[in-house]
């Protein structure tokens, strides 16, 4: 997947469509639909629909099997590998391919590996996620997921807080064949400056809500990390 960066919506927040139209036309690679709660079929129908005015590819994290919508570029399944329920590991995924397996693009389906690592966050509340791991822990979830699992992608998810890169780039380093997603506490040209040298690919999400024009500065720091 060529994406290095992508603006994150989530179909249970109100974003206006002057502002819709920025995000779109920022020149991001792609914009990913999903939240940790709150996100149904309707609010993301209606979400994809205003997305697919542009030419932008969208692309759908499918966090709850009701809200699998069609008419996605690609869809994500993620897998929180640091859970102590296995329920976020698998369950959730079974029941949604036991459902919906026979109506899935599966050439349009791509696996993440999740390790969530800020215990504040939604997402780590939700998934029971085991957060105070030591750096040999967290590379070795990541070389679990790349190496035995073959996922194509690792996320490093800090959701609401800006992570530790040294870690990042440490995870990075170790993979073989996965590509390493970073998503938390991006807010400014800076931030995103330094997670688009850290990771493969970024996900800016939050700040678009709090202050649209820094999130969208956030594209222009990826663009300067590939001249470089």
């Amino acid at each position: 997947m060529p994406w290095r960066h992508m603006f994150k919506l989530d179909p249970e927040r109100t974003i206006s469509d002057e502002a819709l139209d920025k995000i779109c036309m920022s020149g991001t690679d792609a914009i990913l639909v999903g939240g940790s709660t709150g996100v149904t079929f309707d609010n993301t129908v209606d979400l994809l629909s205003r997305i697919r005015q542009y030419e932008v590819p969208c692309v759908l994290e499918v966090s709850d099997e009701e809200a699998a919508v069609p008419g996605f570029d690609h869809y994500l399944i993620p897998m929180v590998l640091n859970t102590k329920n296995s329920d976020w590991l698998i369950g959730h995924q079974q029941r949604a391919v036991r459902e919906f397996g026979s109506m899935l693009p599966w050439e349009m389906v791509s696996s993440e590996g999740y390790i969530v690592l800020n215990a504040d966050a939604t997402v780590a509340k939700l998934t029971e996620a085991l957060t105070e791991l030591e750096a040999s822990d967290v590379i070795a979830y990541a070389q679990v997921a790349d190496r035995l699992m073959r996922l194509p992608i690792v996320y490093v998810e800090y959701s609401g807080t800006f992570g530790d890169m040294d870690l990042v780039r440490q995870v990075r380093n170790k993979l073989h064949q996965a590509q390493l997603f970073y998503g938390g506490g991006i807010t400014n040209l800076e931030q995103a400056r330094q997670a688009a040298a850290s990771a493969d690919t970024i996900i800016v999400g939050n700040i678009l809500y709090d202050n649209l024009e820094q999130a969208l500065q956030t594209v222009e720091a990826v663009r300067v990390n590939n001249e470089r």
